[in-house]
């Protein structure tokens, strides 16, 4: 599904917290944690790396991420930029609150690479406990309202095993009743060039929107039973290039099943079928240059997606889909950053089942179609420089220090859905096959481990406005 900004805009990636100006500013670029001390000469040769404050990261995690080893040549004038770019790898696998690089010349004419890091909690224990609709005015317009909301407990670890492994559990029960266990790990072995990853699924509820009409979607509920249930089972590798280059292929089993009373109302939910088994094949290649990957400000962003789906029946056609993502971040002065992105996605196939149909959109409208593109920009000011807001009540830092910048900023958004109705049920719906837009003002809020919290104010372009609540950057 293409991302959304634009009938109600829609979520997307965040900033990192701010950095400290290097020091001393002369010989650093700005915006940096670098420090680097006077060498004679104009090359020097690396004689060690050290690395201070990883008591649960393993040290070998850290050093598979540079492009730096002991006894390494390197010509000083370069030194700032080839430092600032190794801190930017390790302080991108999102593990550090901060990571401060120094180098020290030795009497010999010898560089001590010195990389000091702030490690962050590695356990998250979320309490569940949400609305089971798509927003507050729809629950609230609900006599039941009471009745329909989720609660449980989320439950990751990051860093699990002081890898950058990563283990997330989901007990969710209520209305909607989600059951999930996932394990990434980005990199194994002595170079962390080659991961995997694993998930399982299990998913009932009482509802199911069933249908897309003028534009909304259409829903059936059943309280004494489930009218969609769904379970998955996942399993792939990743190619880790680098911390900013991935490649990864996974193979899912799905199985579905909806009550005959949703066959009823919308007889083409499963082409004619109450119970649905596939086989997902997913390759994945992102290239991740932005200066952080929470709130980036400067860089860019690709990503090509390739997803081939085939049946477990005779009936059902297979289906293929390509999703294309690229953005673009501008540091332009003053305070002021623009970002721009593209994303693109089209599906393949004879026929699709009303799922397999979503292109745009969530919060109020939603746009079924076969392709979509979407267009984002957005202005940027800093109206917050980056600060700490400290609190009396530890003298730990992963407790007592929140830290906050703030961005003002403006967007305008455009997309298009193409369909086409002989294939798809669009008949009630005139958003497909038309331009769509939005534009509005937001307040972009960051803060402790990489949140991004957004107030928005947007209008579309059927003439309607409204505020949203985000925990995103949009592009």
């Amino acid at each position: 599904m293409c991302g959304l900004h634009l009938v109600g805009p829609l979520p997307a990636p965040p900033d990192t917290l701010p950095r400290a100006r290097a020091l001393p500013p002369a010989v650093a670029p700005a915006d940096t944690l670098v420090r680097l001390d006077a060498c004679p000469g104009t090359t020097a040769r690396i004689g060690g790396i050290v690395f201070l404050g990883n008591g649960v990261t393993r040290e070998r995690i850290l050093r598979a991420e540079l492009d730096l080893h002991p006894g390494d040549s390197l010509a000083l004038a370069d030194l700032p930029a080839r430092l600032e770019a190794n801190r930017a790898r390790i302080f991108n696998l999102q593990l550090f609150h901060s990571v401060l690089v120094q180098a020290s010349c030795g009497s010999a004419g010898r560089l001590t690479l010195l990389f000091v890091v702030q490690e962050r909690l590695y356990t998250f224990p979320v309490p569940i406990f949400s609305l089971a609709e798509r927003n507050f005015r729809a629950w609230y317009d609900r006599p039941d309202r009471w009745r329909r909301l989720d609660y449980g407990l989320h439950l990751v670890r990051i860093n699990f095993r002081g890898r950058n492994e990563t283990l997330t559990t989901n007990l969710q029960f209520g209305f909607n009743r989600k059951f999930d266990l996932a394990y990434e790990a980005p990199g194994l072995g002595l170079r962390r060039r080659l991961g995997l990853g694993f998930g399982i699924s299990y998913y009932q509820s009482h509802t199911v929107d069933y249908n897309t009409l003028t534009d909304r979607l259409r829903s059936v509920r059943d309280d004494d039973g489930f009218p969609i249930q769904r379970f998955f089972v996942s399993g792939g590798l990743r190619l880790r290039h680098t911390v900013q280059l991935l490649t990864a292929f996974d193979v899912a089993y799905h199985r579905q099943r909806i009550s005959d009373s949703v066959a009823y109302y919308n007889p083409e939910f499963y082409l004619g079928r109450t119970q649905r088994e596939f086989l997902d094949f997913n390759l994945t290649s992102t290239h991740n240059r932005r200066n952080t990957f929470a709130y980036p400000l400067t860089g860019s962003f690709a990503q090509v997606a390739l997803t081939q789906r085939f049946f477990l029946d005779s009936r059902t056609p297979a289906s293929t889909t390509l999703r294309l993502r690229y953005a673009h971040y501008l540091d332009l002065g003053r305070g002021f950053y623009y970002a721009v992105g593209a994303t693109a996605q089209t599906r393949l196939a004879s026929a699709l089942g009303y799922p397999d149909r979503r292109a745009l959109g969530y919060d109020e409208y939603v746009i079924d179609g076969r392709h979509c593109g979407l267009l984002q920009q957005g202005l940027s000011y800093r109206i917050l420089k980056p600060g700490a807001i400290r609190l009396p009540i530890s003298d730990n830092p992963k407790f007592n220090i929140i830290p906050l910048v703030a961005y003002l900023n403006i967007f305008a958004d455009a997309g298009y859905v193409a369909t086409a109705s002989t294939l798809d049920a669009t008949q009630y719906n005139i958003l497909p096959n038309s331009l769509l837009r939005s534009t509005g003002l937001a307040l972009h809020l960051v803060t402790y481990y990489d949140r991004v919290f957004v107030i928005e104010y947007s209008l579309n372009g059927l003439g309607q406005s409204g505020f949203f609540l985000r925990s995103n950057f949009p592009i």
